[in-house]
């Protein structure tokens, strides 16, 4: 959050995305995957998988702490409202996209566009005119990558975010299993079964 903020306060334009372990297994099958996650300028550990494995190979030097992209964007949102930063979204449907406001009344929204057939000439002059201060990409990875790597320059936003699909936190439509579950990692286990 204050990597988000201060790129915000300075204007200075940030990539960030997540890395779980379905990402991390694309990076290390194709080179240019890798090309590309290295082009961002934070990426933040998603999931149990990749917080195990630090604490496998680096001990007491891995990772302090566990925190999901689900837990995060909850808390993008209340820093969102609280500093009035305005957002953007680019992904999933656009019946997802139109609950976010009913979810998130105090979100400023400039706007959005669903993720399965639009232009992306469009969406980038589209953003130039509205000029959020966060654009949240949820593409899938690593589409969303590839895509923000390769608009990022044309892009008028000062903090750029790949979420997958965590545009339905954003949404309140994504199911999310008891906290026991999330605590010990299984959460996975529970959307699963729906």
């Amino acid at each position: 959050l204050e990597f988000v903020r201060i790129s915000i306060i300075n204007n200075d334009k940030k990539t960030l995305t997540y890395l779980n372990a379905n990402s991390f297994n694309l990076i290390k099958e194709k080179s240019e995957i890798n090309k590309v996650f290295s082009k961002f300028d934070l990426i933040h550990a998603d999931g149990l998988g990749i917080y195990l494995a630090s604490k496998f190979l680096y001990r007491r030097n891995g990772l302090r702490e566990r925190i999901t992209g689900s837990d995060f964007y909850v808390k993008l949102i209340q820093e969102g409202i609280k500093n009035s930063w305005s957002f953007y979204f680019l992904g999933d449907k656009e019946e997802t996209l139109n609950k976010i406001s009913n979810t998130n009344p105090e979100l400023i929204i400039r706007g959005f566009s669903e993720g399965y057939d639009f232009v992306t000439e469009n969406i980038l002059k589209t953003i130039t005119q509205l000029k959020p201060d966060i654009l949240i990409v949820g593409l899938g990875s690593p589409k969303q990558e590839e895509w923000i790597i390769e608009n990022k320059n044309n892009i008028h936003s000062k903090v750029i975010f790949a979420v997958g699909d965590g545009i339905k936190i954003f949404a309140g439509t994504k199911k999310r299993g008891p906290t026991i579950f999330q605590k010990i990692g299984l959460e996975w286990f529970i959307r699963f079964l729906y």
